[in-house]
């Protein structure tokens, strides 16, 4: 059974960082791209940032670009997000995905079509 686990979330002061991981068991995911996704309540799910299968290649949002770092660890089958200068607007749901297809860099890394395993995320509440 597949099974993503997001963790390192919590309360954090504006301006502060959190690093959030994202386990994967049942199946190794060093060939596929991974993301993360935020939901903040009432609205949908919007895209973070995205790692290609060999980690070469990384995308943003604009709301996280110079923020945000995405990075993977295939040995640990794990993906990272480092947070810094944290905002009270990323406040959210946070979770991983990944891509079930292998060796494969989509185009619409962006679009939650693109993954087939979610996470059940992990709360990021950023206070003023």
């Amino acid at each position: 059974q597949v099974q993503l686990v997001e963790s390192g979330g919590g309360l954090v002061q504006a301006g502060g960082s959190l690093r959030l991981s994202c386990a994967a068991s049942g199946r190794t995911f060093s060939s596929n791209t991974m993301g993360w996704f935020r939901q903040a309540p009432g609205k949908e799910r919007d895209f973070v940032a995205a790692i290609t299968f060999s980690g070469r290649s990384t995308y943003y949002a604009d709301s996280v670009k110079g923020r945000f770092t995405i990075s993977r660890d295939n040995a640990k089958n794990t993906v990272y997000l480092q947070m810094n200068s944290l905002k009270p607007e990323d406040t959210a749901v946070y979770s991983c995905a990944a891509d079930r297809r292998t060796y494969w860099s989509s185009s619409y890394y962006y679009n939650v079509d693109e993954y087939d395993y979610w996470g059940q995320g992990t709360q990021v509440t950023v206070s003023s």
